[in-house]
């Protein structure tokens, strides 16, 4: 195709992410039919042109990135990292709050909202990366690691959790990632392992006794959606169950497009439980597809790892291609009900608002990389 001549960088992430596209704005407009008919009266056709504006919108935003020298967002990152700690605090205290937790503010003028936590994410990724790749020679005992690591990555997720728990676990895990590859000392990450675990048994403890007490008014919801899975009763997991029996009707090949019926039962059908109305509709043949696409976005990721030679740019790669992978795993174990509701979307398929430009942004970051690579190979051809 022409159009793959104007685009650099892994041609196999652009092809993925046009597919994903697509697919996202198929499967939008069958599961948005619920929203339709609420009082608001709103049309499928609104959600749609909403929904399609923000993936084409999106696609160019991936675009502009990839044509950025990516050394620029190490330096990007240091400004953003200070940026979103005010920015999360401000959330919590003033945010736009939904199912009993601030995650969004709202941008004057444009009636749209962004979730903090989507920025602060990207943003001490890429901080985490610039620290472990300068700096890694005094990242030696446990208190420099403490100091330099661990505070600005627990000050940033301890502000996250309070509205978003599953958010804030699933970035410390890829700080942690990322500080593995990065050649930080086991003895450090065992070190780190371990308080933790201390901290993390506290925490829980603390859910458990006394759900009520805890800042955010995020307590008695975690502890319903645990004790709700573990008991699996039909009644308190209404949205897995109907989500297991969207899962179950699809079959093989489905029921096909348009034809979903629990997305009229799914409270979060087109956000949330995409997973299960795209099983419904298309099969677990596409079921298995899309979690291929998944991995292979992973994949090509470590596929930067190791073609590239620059410590930056190889775990900045790793830690986009990972979050975006594992946010993925998580939101379709959440629809087959192997974990407790997260309220975790799935990355480029959900409705949502500026989660998608977010979204695209790291996919651009990670091309800027890859055409880096890609012009580095062509000047070396050149030479040779």
């Amino acid at each position: 195709m022409k159009l793959f001549n104007y685009l650099k960088g892994d041609k196999v992430i652009w092809a993925v992410m046009f597919l994903f596209s697509l697919l996202s704005i198929l499967v939008v407009y069958s599961s948005v039919v619920a929203l339709s008919h609420k009082p608001k009266g709103i049309s499928t056709e609104f959600y749609l042109l909403k929904h399609f504006g923000l993936i084409a919108s999106g696609l160019v935003i991936a675009y502009l990135f990839h044509k950025i020298k990516y050394t620029i967002f190490s330096k990007v990152s240091q400004i953003g990292f200070i940026l979103s700690i005010p920015l999360l605090l401000y959330t919590l205290i003033k945010g736009v709050s939904a199912g009993e937790a601030s995650r969004w503010i709202e941008i004057p003028g444009l009636k749209l909202t962004f979730q903090s936590s989507d920025f602060a994410k990207l943003m001490i990724i890429i901080y985490v990366a610039r620290i472990i790749a300068i700096k890694s020679k005094e990242l030696q005992d446990f208190k420099s690691v403490f100091k330099k690591l661990l505070v600005p990555i627990g000050l940033v997720c301890v502000l996250i959790l309070p509205a978003n728990f599953s958010t804030a676990t699933l970035l410390f895990l890829n700080c942690l990632l990322l500080m593995f590859l990065g050649g930080i000392n086991m003895k450090n990450i065992f070190k780190t392992l371990g308080i933790c675990t201390l901290l993390g048994s506290v925490f829980f403890t603390w859910i458990w006794l006394s759900p009520e007490s805890i800042p955010g008014g995020r307590g008695p919801t975690w502890k319903s959606r645990i004790e709700n899975f573990s008991n699996g009763d039909s009644r308190s997991n209404y949205q897995s169950e109907q989500a297991k029996i969207a899962i179950a009707t699809g079959g093989i090949i489905g029921k096909g497009p348009g034809n979903s019926i629990q997305r009229a039962f799914l409270p979060q059908a087109s956000s949330d439980f995409i997973f299960a109305i795209i099983i419904e509709e298309y099969g677990l043949m596409i079921g298995f597809l899309l979690l291929f696409l998944y991995m292979i976005l992973l994949y090509r990721g470590i596929k930067i790892l190791r073609d590239n030679d620059k410590p930056f740019a190889c775990l900045v790669a790793i830690g986009l291609s990972f979050n975006l992978s594992i946010q993925a795993l998580v939101n379709m174990a959440v629809a087959v009900n192997l974990f407790p509701v997260t309220g975790q979307t799935l990355p480029l398929i959900s409705m949502g608002g500026t989660s998608i430009w977010f979204t695209m942004i790291s996919l651009g970051i990670i091309l800027s990389i890859s055409r880096g690579i890609e012009e580095k190979t062509e000047e070396n051809l050149e030479t040779a």
